[in-house]
């Protein structure tokens, strides 16, 4: 007869970055219930028996905050026996990119408000959720020096000024603007849009991307 094993609960945390207002921000909720009611935290909940992580994550963030049919990529598994108070907890951590319009907030069950703050002015965390956040935002750095998660932010249509001013916001940096532009170019991604004509003035050159790209490219 095989052993009985105790059954630790399961959760999923998603961290949602988006940029504009000129700052990196990612979306937080304010905890309506015990534990840690009144603090904010990662979006997130408890995974139910019938579906899997990924629909986990979309349901608790849908239910949460309002926002729907975003990309979710699987960040890390976080399981400190005591990070939950509440017993035994494994989280599994998911990340998103998303553009910030159309995104109309709504906090439901068992969260008060759902917010956007700046990743430089983050309040207390509820949980382990600041070593989970702190572990996203690396990842997210990663994701920007060697794919093309940044371009997800843009237009279809974008100037290269667009697309550094996205990579000095959450590099906390400046980039040479002639090395930078030079070094896009060289990647051979970047399709030239055609310029309108027959104007008062002069528009900056725009870009869109090239189709089949290659997963991995180093940007930076």
């Amino acid at each position: 007869m095989e052993k009985e094993f105790e059954k630790p609960s399961v959760t999923v945390d998603i961290v949602i970055f988006t940029v504009f207002e000129k700052e990196l921000k990612v979306l937080l909720v304010k905890r309506n219930i015990e534990p840690f009611k009144g603090m904010w935290a990662i979006p997130g909940g408890f995974v139910r028996m019938n579906e899997s992580l990924e629909d986990a994550a979309k349901r608790e963030l849908s239910e949460e905050t309002g926002v729907k049919d975003v990309y979710l990529e699987q960040l890390y598994t976080f399981g400190d026996i005591k990070r939950d108070p509440r017993g035994r907890v494994i989280t599994v951590s998911y990340y998103a990119l998303v553009k910030p319009e159309g995104i109309k907030l709504s906090a439901s069950t068992d969260v008060s408000e759902a917010k956007w703050f700046s990743i430089s002015k983050i309040p207390k965390l509820a949980f382990d959720h600041k070593k989970i956040l702190e572990y996203a935002l690396k990842r997210l750095k990663w994701k920007f020096e060697y794919s093309l998660t940044a371009f997800s932010l843009l237009p279809e249509k974008f100037t290269l000024g667009q697309i550094q001013n996205i990579y000095e916001i959450v590099f906390e940096k400046k980039f040479d603007k002639r090395n930078f532009a030079k070094k896009l170019k060289s990647l051979n991604i970047l399709k030239t849009e055609t310029i309108e004509k027959n104007v008062s003035f002069r528009p900056p050159q725009t870009y869109s991307l090239k189709k089949d790209i290659k997963e991995v490219i180093e940007i930076l």
